[in-house]
Parts: structure tokens; C-alpha cells; sequence
């Protein structure tokens, strides 16, 4: 792999991952665009960037998660992972199809937008993190297991289940990135585990990938939660069913990118 190319693909994922815009999609999207194949190791590699960055970005929270790892933010992030690590084990191989054809993006970045800007709808954002329930978490652990399919936004979904159960905006934003790190953490434990002996002596290429991608998602999860605080969603969702358009009237019509479902 080029230098430029991993580059660009890791601010792609960096950049991505924490905007609602569907970090795997985009990923999919301009691995095909640039001819990368077989790059299990390197998306793992990218992966593991965007969960260092999120772990800087909200190294405060995750400091009072190890000090009080009982506690009531440490209790909400595991609730959440778990119906995500159900939904991801039972459906593995039907994502994995749907990532390896990538016929399924138009639609799903047109899905990812609508949701989104249903979210924009919901009322009474107040609940702070003692006014949070396990139910609360649950929910939007389960909207992440959803979001596990190539082009549906992971931070999307979770915000907005996060804002639909009637968390505070900036809380809404924080506990949507900090419910990803441990099941990026166990995703990317798992595939490193299945990986083919060998698979991963990363070359300069992709480590330069892997710290683009660390550097571009702290400086993208900083920024997303100030454009949720403010209610600033409009963007994404216009960006979201334009891309989603063009994509969809490119399978059908021009047969590129990849075929539509």
C-alpha cells in the first residue's frame, strides 16, 4: 500500500469515525475507490487508532471509570456494550457479506440521514448521568449492534437514541463515544485473534495510516460533541442523503463502485 493511500484512509476513518456520517461506510466506500483489497490487518490497525483517539479525547470520563469501575457511567458503558456484542456475534457473517459486496450503501447512508434527522425531533434533552437508567443504555447498545452494517452511522445511531431517551445533548454526544470503546476494544481484540499468523507486521505505509487516523478522531470527536451541544445535525443529514443518492444512482444506473442489493 502507497503512503498517500494509507494516509487518506486513515483520516477517512479518523475523521468518520465520531461525525454521524458512518466511519465504515466512508471506509468501504474509498477502499474501492482506490483499488485496497484484502486489508483486514490495516482496517484493524485503523480501528485501533480511532479507539486511541477516543480514549484521549475523554481521558477525564475514562479516569473516573477506572477509579470507580462500579459506578454509575461505568454501569451505563457495559449495559450498552452488551446487547451490541450479542447482535455483532449472532449477525457476523450477514455484516461481513454485506462488507465484502458493499451493495447495500446507498441505502443505508440515505437510512443513516433520515434517522438522524428524526433525532432532531426529539423534546425534553435535560437527563444528565444520575438521570440516566440502564434502559437508557440499553437502547442505544442496541441501536449500536444496528449500526454494525457497513454504512449505518454507529455515532449517529447512538446519539440519536441518546437524544430520543432525552439525554442532555453534550451528555448525549460523550456517552454515544465512550459506549464504543469496549466494543471497538473486544472487535478489534477478536479480529487480531483470527488474524492469519503473521498478519500483522505493519509496514511504515500503515502505521502513518494508523496515526492519521489516531490524530484526525481526536480532533474529530472534540469537534462533534460542540455540533451536538449547539443542535447543529442539519449538515449531516443533508450530507448523508446526498452522498447516499449519489451512491445508489451509481449502482443502479452506471454499475459502478459496487452492484446495488
Amino acid at each position: 500500500m502507497h503512503l498517500w493511500t494509507a494516509v487518506v484512509l486513515g483520516v477517512v476513518q479518523g475523521v468518520t469515525e465520531f461525525l454521524p456520517i458512518s466511519s465504515s461506510g466512508h471506509l468501504v466506500l474509498a477502499q474501492k475507490l482506490l483499488g485496497v483489497h484484502d486489508a483486514l490487518s490495516f482496517d484493524i490497525l485503523l480501528h485501533a487508532g480511532t479507539l486511541i483517539a477516543v480514549c484521549a479525547a475523554f481521558a477525564p470520563e475514562l479516569v473516573t471509570v477506572l477509579r470507580n469501575p462500579f459506578g454509575k457511567l461505568s454501569r451505563l458503558i457495559m449495559t450498552a456494550a452488551i446487547p451490541t456484542a450479542v447482535i455483532g456475534l449472532l449477525f457476523r457473517d450477514v455484516f461481513e457479506r454485506m462488507f465484502s459486496s458493499g451493495s447495500t450503501l446507498g441505502l443505508e447512508f440515505i437510512l443513516s440521514g433520515t434517522i438522524l434527522a428524526l433525532s432532531t425531533l426529539a423534546a425534553n434533552q435535560s437527563k444528565q448521568l444520575e438521570e440516566t437508567s440502564l434502559k437508557d443504555a440499553a437502547i442505544i447498545g442496541l441501536l449500536q449492534g444496528v449500526a454494525i452494517m457497513p454504512a449505518i452511522s454507529r455515532s449517529g445511531l447512538t446519539i440519536a437514541g441518546a437524544l430520543w431517551r432525552g439525554l442532555d445533548r453534550e451528555f448525549a454526544a460523550k456517552l454515544s463515544f465512550l459506549v464504543s470503546i469496549p466494543v471497538v476494544l473486544g472487535a478489534t481484540v477478536f479480529e487480531w485473534a483470527g488474524a492469519p499468523s503473521g498478519g500483522f507486521m505493519a509496514t511504515p505505509a500503515e502505521i502513518a495510516g494508523f496515526i492519521a487516523a489516531a490524530v484526525s478522531g481526536y480532533g474529530s470527536a472534540k469537534y462533534m460533541v460542540k455540533k451536538v451541544a449547539r443542535g447543529q445535525l442539519g449538515i449531516f443529514v443533508w450530507y448523508l442523503w446526498i452522498l447516499g443518492a449519489i451512491v445508489l444512482y451509481n449502482q443502479l444506473f452506471l454499475h459502478g463502485f459496487v452492484a446495488a442489493i
